[in-house]
């Protein structure tokens, strides 16, 4: 017999918060399971964020270089940013994509909502389309060192076949905007 929804949920026993930072809250949690044992949980709460596939007239994409300390290499993705507290996401997506590329847009759409990793993190990014640039000035975070760069669809495809473009949410964002990643 197939399990319903409620087979599968856990109750929350108790909540420690193990660590506060300026980006993310560390907890461990202790809850029982659907077997009625206990289990424990260790959840990274992040307050969301946004990434955008900013689209020029002439149809290139424009990605975002930078160092990623977490994996210590050189990155290129979409735009993306963290949300502020109390700021809704369409706000953060045209916050971000001035910020990192110097462009603002006069349409944009929302492509979906994810989770990055649900197994250990509640983060939720919201991707959006952005379209209609308008050139503006560039003013990226003081501890944000970022390159910003053009490239046609398939000049992207080339990349993730090589390994260049490979962090989830550009892939995703790419995909949902219609780039072909593959041939």
């Amino acid at each position: 017999m197939p399990h319903t929804e409620t087979d599968f949920h856990e109750i929350l026993i108790n909540s420690t918060r193990l660590f506060e930072g300026k980006v993310i809250n560390l907890r461990r949690d202790e809850v029982t399971l659907p077997n009625g044992k206990t289990g424990t949980r260790e959840v990274v709460e992040h307050p969301g964020a946004v990434a955008v596939v900013p689209l020029t007239k002439d149809g290139k994409v424009i990605l975002v270089r930078q160092f990623r300390h977490a994996v210590q290499q050189v990155m290129l993705e979409v735009p993306a940013g963290k949300l502020d507290p109390g700021e809704m996401p369409e706000a953060c997506a045209l916050r971000e994509l001035a910020e990192e590329t110097g462009f603002v847009a006069t349409r944009l759409r929302k492509l979906t909502s994810m989770f990055t990793t649900p197994g250990f993190s509640n983060e939720v990014i919201h991707i959006y389309l952005a379209e209609d640039l308008v050139e503006s000035d560039k003013e990226p975070d003081e501890d944000e060192f970022i390159n910003s760069e053009s490239y046609t669809p398939d000049q992207i495809a080339e990349m993730v076949a090589k390994g260049e473009i490979c962090d989830a949410k550009s892939l995703v964002a790419l995909y949902l905007a219609g780039i072909q990643l593959h041939d």
